[in-house]
Formats: structure tokens, sequence, C-alpha cells
């Protein structure tokens, strides 16, 4: 049996509640450039820091609690991990024009490739995978 290896290249940073989503947009796309994505996949990266605002803004709102966000590459696509302390699991609702908010997971659902939601033994953590474009070169 022939078993390919897989190679991945990861991030990981601890926002605390009083530490805004401007820093994990931030810190996001200094790896997204070290990808390279910034010049070959503008619009992926894109919407890969509209993801990490979405997803640590339900950590710090909705879940009340620190978040804990990690990016992988794994040659195939770039995984979007936020984890916090709530065991509410998000789920998209359709925009209301009577809503404030409540658009984040309709976001992300949309600009993702695929994305999940997993409990934790103390808390959750959702993940959006985002394929790599064609024209994409990574480390």
């Amino acid at each position: 049996m022939n078993e390919q290896s897989v190679r991945t290249v990861g991030w990981a940073r601890s926002l605390p509640m009083g530490q805004g989503v401007k820093a994990a947009r931030d810190w996001a796309q200094e790896h997204l450039n070290s990808l390279g994505w910034d010049e070959t996949a503008p619009d992926t990266a894109h919407a890969v820091l509209l993801t990490v605002s979405e997803l640590v803004t339900n950590a710090h709102v909705h879940a009340r609690t620190d978040a804990q966000l990690v990016m992988s590459w794994d040659t195939r696509c770039l995984h979007i991990s936020v984890h916090d302390g709530s065991t509410a699991l998000p789920t998209p609702r359709e925009p209301d024009d009577e809503r404030v908010g409540g658009r984040g997971m309709f976001l992300v659902d949309v600009l993702a490739d695929t994305w999940e939601a997993r409990p934790c033994p103390h808390g959750k953590t959702v993940t959006a995978c985002f394929r790599a474009p064609q024209d994409a070169t990574a480390v």
C-alpha cells in the first residue's frame, strides 16, 4: 500500500476578549501574504479575512469568551478554525431587515467552500475551509 504524506503548515493565536477583530484580521493577513494569496488569489484572501472577522466576532459577542484562531494550510485547503468556550453551535440564519446582526454564519456559508462546527469538551470549534485557487502558489 502506497501512503501519501501530507505536509501542513499552521499558525495559531489566542485572542482575549479585549483584543479586537482587527488584530485577528491583521494576523491572518500576514499569513495569507506568506502563502502568496494576496497576489495570486486576492478574492479568496478577502473571503478568508471576512470569515476570520465573522468567526472571531461570534466567539467574542455570542459566546462571550476568548477565541483561539488556528490557520492551517495542507497544499489543497486553507482551514480557518476558531475555538470558543460556548457549547452552542452556530447556524446560518437568513438575513432579516428587522435584525441588525445575525448574518455572520450566513456570510461564512457563502464565502467558504465548506464549514463545520464541532462540540469540544470545553466549548466548540468552527472551521471554514477554502480550496486553493488554481493559480495560487503557496509554501
